[in-house]
C-alpha cells in the first residue's frame, strides 16, 4: 500500500520547494502541482470547469503513480476545492464527492514571505490569512489527519519530517 502525504496550504508557503526534498529523503516520488502547469499554459482567469479539470487531472496523475511509496503530493483536489472557495465562494459538487484523500496532510503556515511569480493571486496579509483559514477548515471538515508545518529553511523541513514521523508514516531512522 502506498503512503500518500499531501502538502496543503496557500500559495507561497514552500510546498513545491519541500516536495522533492521530502521525496528524496523518504525514497519516494512527487506528484507535481498540476494547477501551476495549467496556469502557465492557460493563464489564471480560472473558471469552475478549469478547477474541476485541474483536480481531476491531479487525481489521475496520483493514481498513475500509485505503486511508488511514498508519494508526496504537491497539493491535491482538496486544495483545488479551497481555490474554488477563494475564487468563487462555492465549489462544484465533484469536489465534495471526491474520496481519494491522502494518509496525511501537511498544512503549510503563512509564516514565509510572499513571493510573486506571475501565477499567484492572493498576496495581501488578509487574503493569505483567509486562504490559510479555508485550507485548515477543509481539512477539519473532511476529518483527515493533518499537521501544521512552520518555520524557515531547515526548520520547515524538520517540521514536515517530524509530522510525518509522528503520524507513523516513517520510522525515526528515515528522518535526518
Amino acid at each position: 500500500m502506498t503512503r500518500r502525504i499531501c502538502l496543503h496550504g496557500p500559495e507561497s508557503t514552500g510546498k513545491s520547494t519541500l516536495a522533492p526534498r521530502l521525496a528524496r529523503q523518504l525514497g519516494g516520488a512527487v506528484v507535481d502541482e498540476y494547477g501551476r502547469t495549467f496556469a502557465e499554459a492557460h493563464g489564471v482567469e480560472f473558471t469552475m470547469a478549469d478547477l474541476v479539470t485541474i483536480a481531476q487531472t491531479h487525481d489521475r496523475l496520483t493514481r498513475a503513480m500509485g505503486a511508488i511509496d511514498p508519494l508526496i503530493l504537491d497539493t491535491d483536489p482538496l486544495m483545488t476545492a479551497v481555490w474554488a472557495d477563494m475564487l468563487f465562494g462555492r465549489r462544484d459538487p465533484w469536489f465534495d464527492a471526491w474520496t481519494g484523500t491522502a494518509d496525511l496532510y501537511l498544512l503549510f503556515d503563512i509564516d514565509l514571505p510572499w513571493i510573486e511569480d506571475g501565477t499567484r493571486m492572493f498576496g495581501s496579509v488578509t487574503e493569505r490569512q483567509r486562504f490559510f483559514d479555508l485550507s485548515r477548515a477543509e481539512l477539519e471538515r473532511r476529518g483527515v489527519p493533518w499537521a501544521l508545518v512552520r518555520g524557515e529553511g531547515e526548520e520547515r523541513f524538520a517540521s514536515a519530517l517530524a509530522a510525518i514521523e509522528a503520524a507513523g508514516l516513517i520510522a525515526p531512522q528515515d528522518a535526518p
